[in-house]
């Protein structure tokens, strides 16, 4: 299959990836960029195209949309320091007995 060539693709993944590419375009990323991450990011979740014959296409992870292209760490630098000083007072709060 040439590069580019989306034959193999099922109309799922073509419709997925135009979504993506749309939200990859609303938060400023050109058309270009913006279509080849949306093409990776299929690719990543459902191993390429399945449509090769009946029942040989994998299923479907929804890891990368499911993060919606957030960071591994959530919240902002103040609220996980915050949780941590948190969780640091309940150690030493439970450690002391009280």
């Amino acid at each position: 299959m040439p590069q580019g060539d989306k034959s193999s693709y099922t109309d799922k993944q073509k419709r997925k990836a135009r979504h993506i590419a749309q939200g990859y375009e609303e938060r400023g990323a050109s058309h270009e960029n913006a279509v080849s991450r949306a093409w990776a990011t299929v690719n990543k979740e459902s191993g390429g195209g399945n449509k090769s014959g009946s029942g040989r296409g994998r299923k479907d992870t929804q890891i990368s949309s499911a993060r919606g292209g957030r960071a591994h760490k959530s919240g902002s630098f103040e609220q996980r320091s915050a949780a941590a000083r948190k969780g640091w007072d309940t150690r030493r709060r439970r450690q002391s007995g009280g």
